[in-house]
């Protein structure tokens, strides 16, 4: 079962790399896109000088007819009207006012320029923005020209302008800003494409880890199996080097379970023996009471040994098929009931299962301890019918259920039926420890045991285990 609030270490890293790409491309087209305005706006600038050093050149102030300029410029559009190249000379200073002097290229027709901006005075170029003939912007550069006058004339002044219409521009730029977006995207997708196979590739040895895992924790393997690099080995081998040594620690502690048993029980039985011959002459009242006493040592060491065989049998990787041992226990018991009940007939077992290859994750011995408590329980106190029911849904995992006709539990009952050591009925033999080492059994394999009333009209046991790593959700 996922962990609540986890998350997922691709999509972190995804995420992370993402942002950083998307940054990375956003910053990139802007750069860019500025650097070749920067670059087009300074390849504008020095065609417009080429235009106004070629109109100086041509322009003569002295002409017999008057300021003029002389032949044709190059480019055509000088001579197209209202083709958005246009060059104007004006002059200005002394004089001005009285006779303004105005020349144009053919391109404004009637129109002129009107710059906003007063005219130059230090003989250097100067650029602005204005107005053109037909409402559009254009860029236009220019410039003052000085003549040196007649003696005794003041010093003309001529102002001599270009100007360009700056849709070319702005088309440039935004085809080349079309242009970059679509490659930045096709570079973006790439470089995401392979953020993702980086992240896949590279988590990799972690989902062989988590399925080796999960082949672990289902039985079908005892060890981490599995081709891993040289980051992650290490740990794999750490692991399976504990699990080798839990085995080992497993089977030293049956094997001194065992020992112990041997060693306190035969004493036991020793004794037992010596109570019950006469020879020895134990006063009656004392009898009983020691019987009692080695009953319950025997139960306690019982109990302990059993508690201790537990805490070293929830081995990885075992795995028990659930339905032939269910079913040897069922040979067994129907043998143990054979006696005709008060009903005159021989008590009847039922095994219905739904043919699912159920499976275990502990030994064979703590299934077979579990199960047979239960159907040993089922057979004591049923009337007439035993019912046993095996399945596995993916939502409950695996279930068997145990019924019985007999007189059953209350909801009280139920509850204390579950602790150590008690017993609700004193008229059937036992110690009390049957539920509760079921109990513990279960809990010990990330099991349930519940007890609900039966359908039969008695009790209703019922072993639930998950059928993969997950959590056991108790059935309705």
């Amino acid at each position: 079962m996922k962990a609540v609030g986890a998350r997922s270490l691709r999509w972190q890293l995804l995420a992370v790399t993402w942002a950083a790409v998307v940054l990375a491309l956003l910053l990139a087209a802007l750069l860019l896109a500025g650097l070749f305005r920067q670059h087009a706006t300074a390849q504008f600038d020095q065609q417009l000088q080429l235009y106004l050093d070629e109109l100086t050149v041509r322009f003569d102030p002295a002409a017999p007819n008057g300021p003029s300029v002389q032949g044709d410029l190059s480019d055509p559009r000088w001579r197209t009207p209202y083709s958005g190249l246009y060059w104007q000379i004006e002059r200005i200073g002394p004089g001005s006012a009285n006779a303004s002097t105005l020349l144009r290229s053919r391109s404004l027709w009637d129109s002129a320029l009107q710059p906003a901006t007063p005219a130059p005075t230090d003989g250097a170029l100067h650029r602005h923005t204005l107005s053109g003939p037909a409402g559009q912007t254009l860029l236009a550069l220019e410039r003052s020209v000085y003549l040196s006058p007649a003696a005794g004339q003041p010093t003309e002044v001529w102002r001599l302008l270009v100007a360009s219409q700056s849709t070319a521009l702005e088309h440039a730029v935004q085809g080349f800003a079309r242009q970059m977006g679509l490659f930045l995207l096709i570079l973006g997708l790439a470089l995401l494409a392979v953020a993702w196979a980086q992240a896949t590739l590279g988590l990799r040895p972690l989902r062989q880890l988590q399925q080796a895992l999960q082949a672990l924790h289902s039985g079908s393997a005892q060890r981490l199996q599995g081709q891993f690099p040289a980051e992650v080995l290490p740990l794999v081998q750490d692991f399976n080097r504990v699990l080798e040594h839990q085995q080992q620690a497993a089977v030293r502690a049956k094997r001194s379970a065992g020992d112990l048993a041997h060693a306190i029980k035969t004493p036991l039985a020793v004794l037992e023996q010596l109570l019950q011959e006469p020879s020895h002459a134990v006063p009656e009242a004392l009898q009983h009471p020691m019987r009692e006493q080695l009953a319950s040592i025997g139960r306690q060491l019982d109990w302990h040994l059993h508690r201790a065989r537990l805490g070293s049998a929830a081995l990885a990787g075992q795995r028990t098929p659930v339905l032939p041992v269910l079913e040897g226990l069922l040979r067994v018991m129907r043998k143990i009931y054979a006696t005709p009940t008060a009903a005159g007939q021989p008590l009847h077992w039922e095994l219905w299962h739904d043919g699912s290859d159920a499976c275990f994750a502990g030994a064979e011995e703590d299934l077979q301890q579990a199960l047979g408590n239960l159907l040993d329980n089922a057979g004591k106190w049923a009337r007439s019918t035993v019912r046993i029911r095996l399945q596995r849904t993916p939502e409950h995992g695996t279930q068997i259920s145990v019924e019985d006709d007999g007189p059953g539990l209350s909801s009280a009952q139920q509850q204390r039926a579950l602790e150590r050591g008690v017993r609700l009925d004193e008229r059937q033999p036992g110690t009390g420890l049957g539920l509760d080492i079921v109990r513990d059994i279960m809990e010990l394999h990330g099991g349930q045991v519940q007890l609900q009333r039966s359908a039969l009209g008695g009790l209703a046991a019922t072993l639930v285990w998950p059928s993969k790593n997950g959590m056991v959700r108790p059935p309705a």
